[in-house]
């Protein structure tokens, strides 16, 4: 697997920002999520689409990428 295979960016999808591949989530919203939601099954309520992948990939391509925000 490689390490970031469920982050995508394109320009014709929310402007470029990296995301969830297959979702309009991006990765800072999922960082947003993880601080909000610390409580993984009241995440999983908000954002059932979020598998636990989903989650470690965020937070892996924002440590690898400064914020991981994409800007």
């Amino acid at each position: 697997m490689a390490e970031f295979d469920r982050i995508v960016s394109d320009p014709a999808v929310l402007e470029g920002q990296p995301c969830i591949r297959g979702q309009r989530l991006t990765v800072r919203r999922v960082l947003e999520a993880l601080a909000l939601y610390p409580n993984r099954a009241e995440l999983r309520a908000e954002y059932p689409e979020l598998d636990d992948e989903d989650m470690r990939q965020a937070l892996a391509y924002a440590a690898a990428n400064g914020s991981g925000t994409g800007g």
